[in-house]
């Protein structure tokens, strides 16, 4: 399927990078990851390895700060152990399992990660998801806390959407998908920490200009349509009815996997040229504060490409 993927996208025309200190974040957030039990037996601590949450935060924040790049990081780690959870441990299929769960994280969410506040006891990944507001909240940048503490609300909430299709056997309509799609990837409050991680990160006036905000879910789209197409073996092999923009398609046109799959691929390439198109007239504005933005989001696409192609995640 990766072969597929590889010849069937087209590869975004963004300049690659990677940071530095990459190396050292990685072996770094995985102690932290195992500091909060995150990862408590050796399979667990191989696998997050494998995932390689610092390859892909290293090619999405390449000129940040190397605190900033180690919070993307540790945002990544708690992403896929919280990916995982869900989808191989089986808590995702279950909303009766999962909404107090869900319910405990959402509390630690309400503290914004307050110093003076005790947490909840959410147990690791609670614990941990307190420890990534409270370092969020010593940047002193009040907007920026806020958004992230919404966006994983707004991720938390569409994973019981998830669960219960998943339950239920349902495969949404597409533009059903396509919406909630883009809160399950998680990708919004890397995203935002990314911006954290910037020199420049964007004013409250720039986020909030539809330009942007429209850049924004082209940008999410992409992620988010890239790691479906590149994990959709994986996920088809382990559920016939896998939640994945492949499945859907087929579901709502009734096309073979083949024609999903290309269908797919080519939802992928014209959403990359609208990107092109709307980067180009946001540009075009003359707002050159917006670049650092725009250079975030592009790295975010680039990332993603190349961090799928090689990522034993997906193997």
């Amino acid at each position: 399927m990766r072969s597929f993927a590889i010849s069937a996208l087209r590869e975004p025309p963004f300049t690659a990078g990677r940071h530095g200190a990459t190396e050292q974040v990685a072996s770094e957030s995985v102690e932290w990851a195992r500091a909060f039990g995150l990862v408590d037996s050796s399979h667990r601590v191989h696998r997050l390895q494998r995932a390689d949450a610092a390859g892909l935060a290293g090619r999405a924040c390449p000129d940040g700060s190397v605190d900033g790049l180690r919070l993307l990081t540790d945002l990544i780690s708690w992403l896929f152990v919280m990916d995982d959870a869900c989808d191989e441990d089986g808590l995702g299929a279950d909303p009766v399992r999962l909404g107090p769960a869900i319910s405990t994280l959402l509390d630690v969410l309400d503290r914004c990660g307050d110093p003076d506040v005790v947490p909840p006891a959410g147990g690791p990944l609670g614990d941990a998801l307190h420890d990534l507001c409270r370092r969020i909240r010593l940047h002193d940048h009040a907007a920026l806390l806020l958004r992230f503490v919404s966006q994983v609300r707004e991720y938390l909430l569409a994973l019981l959407w998830e669960a219960t299709n998943r339950e239920r056997r349902r495969i949404p309509e597409l533009a059903e998908y396509v919406q909630l799609r883009r809160h399950i990837g998680g990708v919004h409050p890397c995203l935002t920490l990314t911006d954290l991680a910037s020199a420049q990160p964007p004013r409250p006036t720039q986020r909030a200009d539809p330009a942007l905000v429209a850049l924004d879910l082209l940008a999410v789209d992409l992620v988010c349509w890239c790691n479906d197409l590149f994990s959709y073996g994986k996920e088809s092999q382990a559920d016939p009815d896998a939640q994945n923009l492949v499945t859907v398609i087929a579901q709502e046109s009734g096309a073979d996997e083949a024609d999903a799959l290309q269908a797919a691929a080519d939802r992928f390439n014209e959403g990359l040229a609208a990107y092109l198109t709307a980067e180009e007239a946001l540009l075009a504005s003359g707002e050159d504060g917006v670049r650092p933005a725009l250079t975030a989001r592009r790295n975010w696409v680039r990332a993603t490409y190349d961090w799928s192609v090689a990522a034993a995640r997906y193997a």
